[in-house]
């Protein structure tokens, strides 16, 4: 497959400048000063084995294939809070002040755009730098015209859009996401059912810019946006990073599959006291987020073919707003294992993380292959990206892979694939390399 040199400057469109996204700017601006490292990206200190039979068959992935260079980033986005990128990282506390010191003058001249916001779904927050319109039709070209003017001021060749807002309220597929004709239907008549995040979406997939989903929204999962997406050749992936518990769930429980060893039940719960935590106080978000970390065990566990193993599963999430840690998320994890003749075990977990620093570093790499994939003429869900989600967006037909293990060869062989060299293709990965043709 012919793949596009990375060639001029990548912008990325950040929709939601709070935690996660400024970690994510001040992150990148200090290791362009050579002051940090990129630890975490798989795009730039991962490796990727290859079966050849001479030169270097274990190169980094960034040496592998053509991907932008950090120092030709450069970032912009939108917010429902005028602060600069400076300010909102020192709200945060994610970083040290002494690591935003030497890094206020970049960070500060970052400053967000006017965001769309609707606080039917977000009632937590209280937006106060937004868009007026008449219609979310009026909204999406408001988006449209900003994208035009940061790519202009900022002299951006290419460009992609990361969702790093908070969480919205849980909705479904109804009849106005279906078809593309009643969704613009829908934002000329103000439809109710079109969350803010499909606006961003929709104004992203008109320009052919490739939109990547962090938060757990249904967004572009909607039959309506993939065919957009299709029309104008353009990358999506979704949805909900995957970063402190749910990691820890899909690397554990392949390991206990692959030993054939039951579970009787899985107990976790989470406490965290950042934006997002407030947001998911509400049982209305909450519910969104619950749906995509509950697929998870289920579908690497798979209780219909091992009911023996897993047949009476009980899995329970619980998330819990709780001030005093900020950024801080902590986890608890109580498991219940049965092995031989039904003897019972348990394990316990606690994963005392810092959730912006596990999801910037995704973040990154989903700009980077959102950019790549779009430059290798590729189309519509990226599942070879599932890797970064925690409820990866699939095609129909098929089940999600959730198995991080899985996940990681199906990326690993979408990038052999474009670059040309020999597929790995283990049992349970068919499909692989039939996706990376879309």
């Amino acid at each position: 497959m012919e793949v596009k040199q990375a060639t001029g400057r990548l912008g990325v469109l950040i929709p939601g400048l709070g935690a996660v996204a400024t970690t994510l700017i001040a992150g990148v601006e200090a290791i362009k000063k050579g002051i940090a490292q990129p630890i975490g990206s798989i795009t730039q200190m991962g490796n990727i084995h290859l079966n050849r039979k001479e030169g270097d068959n274990y190169p980094k992935i960034k040496d592998f294939v053509p991907l932008a260079n950090l120092e030709d980033i450069v970032f912009g986005g939108w917010d429902v809070y005028e602060d600069n990128v400076y300010t909102a990282a020192s709200r945060a506390k994610v970083l040290e002040p002494h690591t935003l010191e030497a890094l206020r003058p970049q960070l500060e001249a970052l400053k967000p755009m006017k965001a769309v916001f609707d606080k039917s779904y977000i009632k937590n927050l209280d937006g106060t730098h937004v868009k007026e319109a008449a219609t979310k039709y009026a909204l999406a070209e408001a988006l449209m015209e900003d994208i035009a003017r940061f790519q202009d001021s900022r002299g951006c060749d290419r460009l992609v859009m990361v969702w790093c807002g908070s969480t919205e309220k849980y909705i479904e597929v109804s009849e106005v996401h279906e078809s593309l004709d009643a969704f613009e239907k829908g934002l000329r008549n103000n439809d109710p059912r079109i969350a803010p995040s499909m606006i961003y979406a929709y104004a992203a997939l008109r320009l052919g810019i490739p939109f990547l989903n962090g938060a757990p929204n249904l967004t572009v999962d909607i039959p309506a946006l993939v065919k957009l997406a299709k029309q104008t050749k353009t990358p999506i992936g979704g949805k909900d990073f995957k970063t402190g518990q749910t990691l820890m769930k899909t690397i554990l429980a392949p390991g206990l599959q692959a030993r054939a060893l039951g579970v009787k039940g899985w107990f976790s719960t989470n406490i965290l006291g950042n934006r997002d935590g407030y947001v998911l106080d509400d049982p209305d978000n909450f519910r969104t987020k619950e749906v995509s970390k509950l697929s998870v065990l289920e579908d690497i566990l798979r209780p219909d073919l091992s009911p023996d193993l897993y047949g009476e599963l009980y899995h329970k999430i619980r998330i819990n707003y709780y001030p005093p840690h900020g950024d801080n998320k902590e986890s608890w994890d109580n498991i219940d294992i049965f092995g031989w003749l039904g003897y019972s075990m348990q394990i316990k977990i606690n994963f005392l993380c810092r959730d912006s620093i596990l999801a910037a570093p995704l973040v990154l790499d989903l700009a980077l292959f959102g950019d790549l994939a779009k430059r290798a003429g590729l189309s519509g869900i990226q599942e070879w990206l599932s890797f970064y989600f925690k409820s990866p967006q699939h095609a129909p037909g098929f089940r999600p892979e959730h198995d991080i293990f899985k996940q990681l060869t199906v990326l690993q062989n979408a990038l052999r694939k474009l670059m040309g060299e020999e597929l790995v293709n283990p049992e349970g990965l068919t499909y692989a390399e039939e996706e990376i043709t879309a």
